[in-house]
């Protein structure tokens, strides 16, 4: 993938809000990241921190309302998402952008067969045949690594393990031939065998495909394998972005740092004392003012309650490109 390519998807400045009895809850707040074509992005951070509200605002998956995507810019193929009609975005959804969501169970429909449930979006945004469309859903079936592909077309979800689910969803979203797959947690209802063979699976089609993936997870330790770059979400907002190698060597945001303290790792014949991070998620309820990482952060500095920092670079290569922190605080000051 070269790092001059046009983005294949471009978001600026998304923002996501919940309309409750309790007031607005600021969900998704002024995130940008690009993706190019061939490229996979980990998308990382705690449960509520707005990884999968992003990606699902990105293609309109939120029930409306109570959700309002307030602003921004989603652009695909030269096409803001945010400005089309529900019945072109719907166009959208299966054919440019495939989603593979985190449970294949409640996923899938129960009442039809996995071959029914691949060739529907065949027909529909291919335009194939019944015969077309079940020859294609036997290859893609095959191409996830399901044994008897054209017999396992009249299986139901439930005659299929949670790994060999996971991967019909996955064939599901290929179906078309995206420009994007959307992965959100794909493997953590799964146990650690089946995870790693959906993980090498992916990798696999991507290498073969070329299609550009965005990874949604809990799990550093699979970021650190396949992915090229990985965004840091805290309080729906971007905190750190970098190449993986870069983000691993040399983490910047006190969030990103305390993160990679929790991963189990080994040192020696003696594990390390794994570690949590102290405090609770924010309560996302009106505009973000402040840092929201402020009452968590062991670096805190009084302008971190008075300002929320924005994203500003620190390798000399624009926000975005290469890797930028959102964060008063900087390890050269604290040293100085």
């Amino acid at each position: 993938m070269p790092d001059g390519a046009s983005p294949v998807l471009d978001v600026r400045g998304l923002k996501t809000v919940f309309k409750t009895r309790g007031g607005e809850i600021h969900a998704v707040n002024s995130v940008s990241f690009h993706l190019r074509p061939g490229e996979l992005l980990g998308v990382v951070g705690e449960s509520g921190s707005g990884k999968s509200v992003t990606m699902m605002s990105l293609i309109g998956l939120l029930p409306s309302p109570p959700a309002e995507v307030r602003g921004g810019e989603v652009l695909l193929g030269g096409r803001d998402l945010l400005k089309l009609a529900p019945r072109d975005l719907q166009a959208v959804r299966g054919a440019k952008v495939g989603f593979v969501f985190q449970d294949p169970m409640t996923s899938l429909n129960p009442v039809f067969t996995v071959g029914n449930q691949i060739m529907e979006p065949l027909m529909k945004h291919m335009g194939m045949t019944k015969a077309q469309a079940t020859n294609r859903a036997a290859e893609l079936l095959d191409l996830v690594g399901i044994p008897d592909a054209r017999k396992r077309l009249k299986s139901y979800p439930h005659q299929f393990s949670g790994g060999m689910r996971q991967r019909v969803m996955i064939a599901i979203a290929l179906a078309c031939d995206p420009d994007v797959l959307i992965a959100d947690e794909p493997t953590t209802a799964l146990d650690v065998t089946i995870q790693a063979q959906i993980i090498e699976l992916v990798k696999d089609l991507r290498q073969k495909l070329g299609m550009a993936i965005v990874w949604i997870t809990h799990d550093l330790g699979v970021i650190a394998g396949i992915a090229d770059r990985v965004m840091v979400m805290y309080g729906g907002q971007v905190v750190e972005q970098a190449p993986v190698k870069e983000l691993f060597a040399n983490p910047r945001h006190p969030y990103t740092r305390a993160l990679l303290k929790t991963v189990p790792a080994l040192t020696g014949a003696r594990a390390a004392r794994l570690e949590v991070i102290q405090g609770q998620p924010p309560i996302l309820q009106g505009e973000p003012v402040a840092c929201p990482f402020r009452a968590r952060c062991a670096h805190a500095l009084p302008r971190c309650e008075a300002e929320n920092p924005a994203r500003r670079a620190i390798d000399g290569l624009p926000v975005g490109h290469g890797h930028d922190v959102a964060c008063h605080w900087s390890p050269e000051a604290a040293h100085a």
